[in-house]
């Protein structure tokens, strides 16, 4: 399984905002510290935008930050947002499965509860477990 580019950077930017708190942070800090092309960084702000996840804020003083309490931020919800909509396999796909197989394969119910099981995983999870005590990711995105 691999992460897509999109769900990643959705996750560094919440970090990035989480370990800044109250500050409005700009897109360029984001994409300088996440390694991160601003044109992406971009789709991916406006996409977590829409989905509450942050706030943005126009004008001079503009710029983006948290849009709910880091409790309420569950890292499951985040990847659900910016995974679901790709099958994990073709047989997973009501529209374009061509699997010849897909009667009787019963691999498509095991990877089936193998991703339930991960997205579980990630449910428990919210967005201060993943910053709170991690000096080492702070001093990495923290604005001074």
């Amino acid at each position: 399984m691999r992460l897509t580019t999109r769900t990643n950077l959705a996750m560094r930017t919440l970090m990035f905002c989480a370990v800044n708190p109250g500050r409005v942070v700009r897109k360029h800090e984001v994409a300088e510290a996440c390694n991160a092309s601003e044109n992406h960084l971009a789709q991916v702000i406006h996409h977590l935008a829409q989905r509450g996840f942050l706030k943005t804020v126009r004008g001079r003083a503009g710029g983006l930050k948290l849009g709910r309490a880091m409790d309420d931020i569950r890292v499951g919800e985040v990847f659900r947002v910016f995974e679901s909509n790709l099958p994990f396999t073709e047989c997973m796909d009501s529209t374009e499965n061509r699997c010849p197989l897909v009667s009787c394969c019963r691999l498509k119910c095991a990877l089936s509860e193998a991703l339930d099981a991960f997205y579980a995983t990630l449910d428990r999870m919210t967005l201060r477990d993943m910053v709170q005590g991690n000096g080492e990711l702070e001093g990495l995105l923290k604005v001074a």
